[in-house]
C-alpha cells in the first residue's frame, strides 16, 4: 500500500514538474507555470487594495461600520428583535454602499431566550455564582433546583461514578487543552449528566483566560434523554468546587433557570454582489455571521467577520475593480443555533456548487491574521500559496490546512475549495460568547489588515481566467 501511495503521488505530481497541462475550464488547458505568472500580474492590484485599507482613506472603515451597528443594536440573538433590526440596517447600508443584487433570503431559526437565571452555593458556604445559561436549555421550575452537587472531570469518571449523580447537578471541571475537545462537554454535557440521573448540568466555560467570564454557546439534547436544565459557570468556580470536593466538602446549589423556547422565527440572509464580468454565473463567496449570542456586543463574533467581508467588496469596489466572476457576500443569520442559515442558503444554491470557485468564512476573528487556512487540492493549495504571496508587503502570506468553517462546510463536504482567517485563537477564545465580546476587544488596525487579506485573496480568485482545481 505505501509503494502504490508512493507511484500514484508520483504520477500525481507529474504535471507540476513536467509543465503540461493541470486543469481545465472549457477547452482551455494550462500549466502550473502559466497560472504563477498570471497571478504575479496582479501584484499592483493587491498593493493598491493594501494601501487603500491600510493606509488610504478605507483606513479603519470597518471598524467604524461595526462599532456603529453592535453600538445601535447591541448583542443579536437568533429570534431576537435586535437580530432583525440589523439585517434590515445592513441591507440598507450594502444598497447605500452602490453594491449590485442586494437582496435577503428568508430562513426559519430558532427563537430561544434566556430570562431570568440566577446560581448560589448554600454550603459549604454562600457564594453566589456567574452563571449564563446555554443555548436550547430548558428552564427550571419556579422555585428552583436545590441539590447537592457532583464534580467531575470527564464524561470516563462521571461514567464511573454514575451512581452518585442521581438527583444532584453535575459540575463538569474539564481542563482546556484546546476548544474542538473542551467543546463536547458544553455541548453534550447535559445529555450525559441525565442519563446518570442527574437534575441539571453546569460546565466550566470553554474559554482560554477568565476573568470570572461565563462564556454561553448552543447545546444539544438527545431524543430518548430526559431534558435537564444546563449552564456555564467561571473557571473559577468550577475549580473551586473541584477543590472543595478534592477535600470532602458537601456542595449545594440553588439553580433557577427562565429559559424557553418558543416556535421557528423568520429571519433573513443578506446577500450583496458584485457581478462578474465574464463568468457571471461563477462564484467566489465571502461571508461571516451576524447573529450573536445575547451577551456583551457580538462584536468579534462575529460582527468583525462580517464587516471585513463587506468591506472586501467595497475596497474592490472602490477601486472600480471587476473581476471575472462574481463576488458574493453573504451575511449568515443564526449560525450560533449550528448553522441554520448557511444550512438552508445551501439547501437553495447547491445545484450550482459546480459554479463555485471558493468559499470564505471568516469567524475566528479579525485580530492580525498571520495567514490563511485553506482546504482543498494540492493543486488549488499551490495556486493559493502564490496569490498570499501578494501580501507580502504586509507580511501575511502562510497557508495553512483546515479552511473549514461552520457555514461553508456544506459547500467544502461538496468539494468546493474553502478558505478562514488564521489568527490569534487563545485571545478569540478568551472572549468568546462572553459579556466581553464587545468593540473593546476590536482593533481598528488589525481589521485594515484583515479586510486586506480579504479583498486581496477573493479578488484574485475571481479574476483569474480558470476557476480553482477540485481534487
Amino acid at each position: 500500500k505505501f509503494l502504490l501511495f508512493i507511484f500514484v503521488s508520483v504520477v500525481h505530481l507529474l504535471p507540476l514538474a513536467s509543465g503540461k497541462a493541470i486543469y481545465g475550464n472549457g477547452p482551455s488547458q494550462r500549466t502550473l507555470q502559466e497560472i504563477k505568472e498570471e497571478i504575479a500580474h496582479y501584484g499592483d492590484v493587491a498593493k493598491a487594495i493594501i494601501n487603500l485599507t491600510v493606509y488610504g482613506k478605507a483606513q479603519n472603515r470597518s471598524y467604524e461600520r461595526l462599532a456603529l451597528l453592535v453600538d445601535t443594536v447591541g448583542p443579536r440573538l437568533s429570534g431576537s428583535k435586535s437580530l432583525e433590526k440589523a439585517i434590515e440596517i445592513m441591507q440598507k447600508n450594502l444598497q447605500g454602499d452602490g453594491l449590485e443584487n442586494v437582496h435577503l433570503e428568508p430562513v426559519k431559526i430558532p427563537h430561544w431566550e434566556r430570562g431570568e437565571e440566577s446560581a448560589v452555593m448554600l454550603e459549604p458556604r454562600v457564594h453566589k455564582m456567574a452563571i449564563l445559561g446555554l443555548g436550547s436549555s430548558i428552564g427550571t421550575p419556579p422555585e428552583g433546583i436545590t441539590a447537592e452537587v457532583l464534580v467531575v472531570t470527564s464524561f470516563d469518571e462521571l461514567q464511573r461514578r454514575g451512581p452518585d449523580a442521581e438527583g444532584k447537578i453535575v459540575v463538569y471541571n474539564q481542563p482546556y487543552t484546546n476548544y474542538s475537545t473542551a467543546v463536547q462537554y458544553r455541548m453534550e454535557g447535559a445529555v450525559e449528566a441525565a442519563k446518570v440521573g442527574a437534575l441539571a448540568s453546569l460546565i466550566r466555560s470553554v474559554a482560554s483566560f477568565s476573568i470570572y467570564s461565563p462564556h454561553t454557546g448552543i447545546q444539544e439534547y438527545q431524543n430518548g434523554v430526559p431534558k435537564i436544565p444546563t449552564a456555564c459557570i467561571t473557571v473559577e468556580d468550577a475549580e473551586m468546587m473541584s477543590r472543595m470536593a478534592s477535600r470532602g466538602n458537601r456542595i449545594v446549589i440553588q439553580l433557577k433557570m427562565g429559559a424557553k423556547s418558543y416556535p421557528d422565527a423568520d429571519s433573513f440572509n443578506t446577500v450583496a454582489e458584485i457581478t462578474g464580468s465574464k463568468y457571471p454565473e461563477q462564484v467566489v463567496l465571502v461571508s461571516g455571521h451576524l447573529d450573536s449570542w445575547d451577551v456583551g456586543q457580538g462584536a468579534m463574533d462575529d460582527g468583525g467577520g462580517a464587516f471585513i467581508s463587506w468591506e472586501a467588496l467595497s475596497l474592490i469596489k472602490d477601486l472600480g475593480l471587476r473581476p471575472k466572476r462574481t463576488l458574493r457576500l453573504v451575511l449568515w443569520t443564526a449560525e450560533e443555533q449550528g448553522g441554520i442559515g448557511s444550512s438552508q442558503y445551501y439547501q437553495l444554491h447547491k445545484a450550482n456548487s459546480s459554479n463555485y470557485s471558493l468559499v470564505m468564512e471568516s469567524d475566528l476573528g479579525t485580530f492580525l491574521p498571520s495567514g490563511l487556512k485553506f482546504t482543498g487540492s494540492d493543486t488549488a493549495r499551490i495556486i493559493m500559496e502564490e496569490i498570499m504571496s501578494l501580501l507580502q508587503p504586509i507580511n501575511v502570506t502562510q497557508v495553512l490546512k483546515a479552511g473549514d468553517g461552520t457555514d461553508i462546510n456544506f459547500w467544502i463536504q461538496d468539494g468546493v475549495p474553502g478558505a478562514s482567517l488564521l489568527d490569534d485563537l487563545y485571545k478569540y477564545f478568551a472572549f468568546h460568547h462572553s459579556h466581553g465580546d464587545t468593540m473593546t476587544v476590536m482593533d481598528p488596525k488589525q481589521m485594515n489588515v484583515a479586510a486586506a487579506v480579504w479583498a486581496v485573496v477573493s479578488y484574485v480568485v475571481a479574476d483569474l481566467e480558470e476557476m480553482l482545481p477540485r481534487s
